[in-house]
């Protein structure tokens, strides 16, 4: 039963230190948005839209935490990154040339 306990607790802190970190991208960026989706093993991605346009991701290391972040947080989560929601995400060159760069002529990274 400790070992429950414990483990709840541990997923508890993990859930509220995303929480924390979701809540100040969200203040630096004028409210945000996220959709929270399992990766595997790793546990599940946390991708953040900004209202200006920003975006982040966080890992958590399961769907749980991820999602008790997101609502700790109090933002709006997506089930889809697609649309209206995808639309939000502004791209610059860096992410160009990270994406396609090299396919398409862009600069190369190192």
């Amino acid at each position: 039963m400790a070992d429950t306990q414990e483990v709840d607790a541990k997923a508890e802190r993990r859930a509220a230190k995303l929480a924390k970190q979701i809540s100040a991208f969200s203040k630096a960026h004028g409210g945000a948005e996220a959709q929270v989706a399992y990766i595997g093993e790793r546990g599940a991605r946390i991708a953040l839209v900004g209202e200006d346009g920003n975006w982040g991701n966080l890992v958590a290391p399961t769907l749980q935490v991820a999602e008790q972040a997101v609502q700790k947080a109090g933002i709006t989560v997506h089930e889809e990154f697609d649309g209206e929601f995808a639309s939000k995400v502004k791209t610059g060159p860096y992410e160009w040339s990270r994406m396609a760069g090299i396919q398409v002529g862009g600069p190369k990274n190192g």
